[in-house]
């Protein structure tokens, strides 16, 4: 018999770690190969990884809810044949490491664990099982220095915490709350046995996070403006069925805005960039994230990479192709990584305009409203009179620690100004 490791594997050029979802297989069940062994998360994309040999489980490294680095050994396979032999070196230091965790989260089961859905930060079961065997509490856990990703706090952060707690302590004081702090965060309990409780599902939790996050780092303002797009209905009435007979692709108004918005952001670069401290990167590539909603709800952000250099063809494809995967939930790592400047179609729902939330660390988000029919003041050399337009809204969100109001109400204006100017005898 020999032993094989199975690693979590490169999951795309940005994932650098991975959140167990759910082991699909136990200690003792025979696999074969290319068979899915567990479902890893992340960010906002679920995958499955498969075995690449077959064999009998035999040991698991990591539980649910772990964080694991791309490449760490998460589980041993005992095959037969010439299959890799297991390094020692690596079971072992993996092993009593995934023994101490899984010993901490039995030693607290029987303590009364702080109350962690007072908190709007993510803690892994970890960090919050060191926390309670430790005594330290939420709003202490809160002040400490996260190092792993969006600031979380990490294993290592909660154990240097606890090494130097008695002598000089890393974290920044405690900041008193408000007294009606609590009560506003309390547990929703029902009260009469009628109202249903439910749990957040982990896409959802990071959601809230994240949003929370943008609000607290950018300053958002917002600039509002109103778009004719008579032309741009005419020409896609016209020109949709034809379209799809010889692409096999349906022509959405999608596509034809995110062009506009491409071009907008080639004429106003310094509306494509991200704040990293007290320095801006301006972006070299223009990548549209395209907020999609799932079916259970959920938001993700697929997106569409360098989309200045696409025409209404291949623009069409690639906002289909990530719609429709997005929906099946096919869409890898990679797909919602590197966005430099997002579009949400509130006008979806019915909604004539919103104010988006910034997707950090982007500067600025584009609401794209309702298409309406609209009676309109129409001018001509005769004089003007009442005609019916297709008329919506079109709302910008940007970060006003950067982008001052000129320059993202040009950016807005200017894309109004692509969509009005839009060829009704363009050709596809």
């Amino acid at each position: 018999m020999a032993k094989f490791e199975l690693k979590l594997p490169k999951m795309g050029e940005s994932v650098a770690e991975a959140t167990i979802t759910n082991w699909v297989k136990s200690v003792g069940d025979t696999v074969e190969q290319d068979e899915t062994i567990v479902e890893v998360a992340t960010d906002k994309v679920d995958s499955e990884v498969p075995t690449e040999v077959g064999g009998k489980i035999v040991e698991i490294l990591f539980q649910k809810d772990d964080v694991v680095q791309v490449g760490q050994t998460i589980a041993i396979i005992e095959t037969e044949g010439t299959a890799t032999e297991v390094s020692v070196n690596s079971a072992n230091e993996a092993a009593p490491t995934v023994a101490a965790e899984q010993a901490v989260v039995q030693a607290q089961q029987t303590v009364a664990a702080p109350d962690f859905t007072t908190s709007d930060k993510f803690f892994s079961p970890l960090v919050k099982s060191i926390a309670k065997e430790e005594g330290i509490s939420v709003t202490e856990l809160e002040t400490i220095n996260g190092t792993g990703k969006d600031g979380r706090v990490t294993k290592s952060d909660i154990l240097d915490y606890v090494k130097n707690r008695g002598a000089q302590k890393n974290v920044a004081p405690e900041v008193s709350k408000p007294t009606a702090a609590p009560a506003t965060k309390a547990a929703p309990i029902s009260v009469n046995g009628q109202d249903e409780i439910i749990e957040m599902d982990r896409m959802r939790k990071m959601i809230a996070h994240h949003m929370i996050q943008s609000i607290q780092t950018s300053a958002h303002v917002q600039s509002f403006i109103e778009v004719d797009v008579t032309n741009i209905v005419k020409w896609r009435n016209k020109v949709k069925d034809s379209f799809q007979k010889r692409e096999g692709e349906k022509l959405t108004f999608t596509p034809i805005f995110m062009e506009a918005v491409a071009k907008a952001l080639r004429d106003f670069p310094m509306m494509n960039i991200s704040v990293d401290g007290d320095h801006i990167i301006k972006k070299r590539n223009i990548n549209l994230g395209m907020a999609a909603a799932l079916p259970n709800g959920n938001l993700i952000v697929p997106v569409i990479r360098n989309a200045d250099q696409l025409n209404i063809v291949g623009m069409a494809k690639a906002v289909n192709d990530l719609a429709n995967r997005a929906r099946t939930g096919k869409l890898k790592p990679d797909d919602t990584q590197g966005g430099t400047y997002t579009v949400t179609n509130v006008g979806t729902f019915g909604s004539v305009f919103g104010t988006p939330i910034i997707n950090q660390p982007q500067v600025g988000i584009l609401a794209l409203g309702a298409i309406r029919k609209v009676p309109a003041v129409i001018e001509t050399p005769e004089g003007d009179f009442i005609g019916i337009r297709h008329k919506m809204f079109l709302s910008h969100s940007y970060d006003h620690r950067v982008v001052d109001g000129s320059l993202g109400g040009q950016f807005v204006q200017r894309v109004a100004q692509y969509l009005e100017a839009f060829d009704v005898n363009r050709d596809v």
